[in-house]
């Protein structure tokens, strides 16, 4: 009986963690035209997210993405789903999710893929912005 217990715990358990990883993104695409296009005009930061709602490196990488909107301001961030928005994908030439698109204006600046590490996507936001200084 207790062993019963135990491994009906065990269970439910392991169930739980392989629930939590399969767990669809509650992400919205944001990326506008017309939204990308003033802000190149005018000069931004725009940070572009690629993303697919089963991807585990993109739910990582979203995470950093709407901590990294709070902590800068002046950067706009914008985002869509890889596989439902292949004309936003097209445009821009990104061919895999998981990519993340820095642009200072009309100009590419940065390009990666697969990073999830906190500090080299907040190094390279803050280069770009030091340097459009």
């Amino acid at each position: 009986n207790l062993l019963y217990k135990f491994m009906k715990k065990l269970l439910i358990i392991i169930f739980s963690l392989i629930c939590s990883n399969s767990i669809a993104l509650e992400k919205n695409t944001n990326f506008k035209d017309k939204i990308f296009e003033i802000a190149q005009s005018e000069g931004k930061i725009i940070v572009v997210n690629s993303w697919n709602e089963f991807c585990t490196t993109c739910k990582k990488q979203i995470k950093i993405l709407d901590q990294a909107e709070n902590d800068f301001k002046e950067v706009l961030f914008l985002n869509y789903e890889q596989t439902t928005n292949e004309d936003i994908a097209k445009k821009l030439k990104i061919d895999y999710w998981t990519t993340i698109v820095i642009y200072s204006g009309q100009n590419e600046i940065y390009r990666s893929m697969g990073v999830t590490n906190k500090n080299e996507l907040y190094l390279a936001i803050e280069n770009i912005i030091q340097n459009k200084i």
